[in-house]
């Protein structure tokens, strides 16, 4: 695989641990409160939580990626790639934090493993 790929990689890594990080952290934190005062307090608190803040930094570190990425390929290639973050999602949700994984799901995914290559190769 061309080292290229490298930037396309990192920002998809970094996106997916972000998203489990946030799950992980807010499903110890409760629902969302109804109230507006409430929300506000349940949201500052979660932000403030150290492993939340690790995935913003995680998004800005996936943008840094991002950018690195888009000076090096057309973004009709680079964006498909993205698409895999939703796969590796999907795999870690059912590995970490024991969600379903449905036939619609794995289809979804192979239907988007199959657009990625369709991208990449033709």
């Amino acid at each position: 695989m061309n080292r290229n790929y490298f930037s396309i990689i990192g920002c998809i890594a970094f996106t997916v641990y972000g998203q489990l990080v946030l799950k992980w952290r807010l499903s110890h934190k409760g629902v969302l409160p109804e109230e507006f005062a409430a929300k506000l307090t349940f949201l500052f608190r979660a932000f403030i939580d150290p492993y939340v803040l690790s995935a913003f930094a995680a998004a800005l570190i996936a943008s840094f990626f991002w950018m690195a990425a888009m000076s090096k390929f057309q973004i009709s290639v680079a964006y498909p790639f993205m698409s895999l973050a939703f796969a590796l999602v999907l795999l870690f949700s059912a590995l970490l934090f024991h969600e379903p994984v449905t036939i619609g799901k794995v289809l979804g995914i192979g239907l988007i493993c199959a657009g990625i290559i369709a991208t990449v190769k033709f």
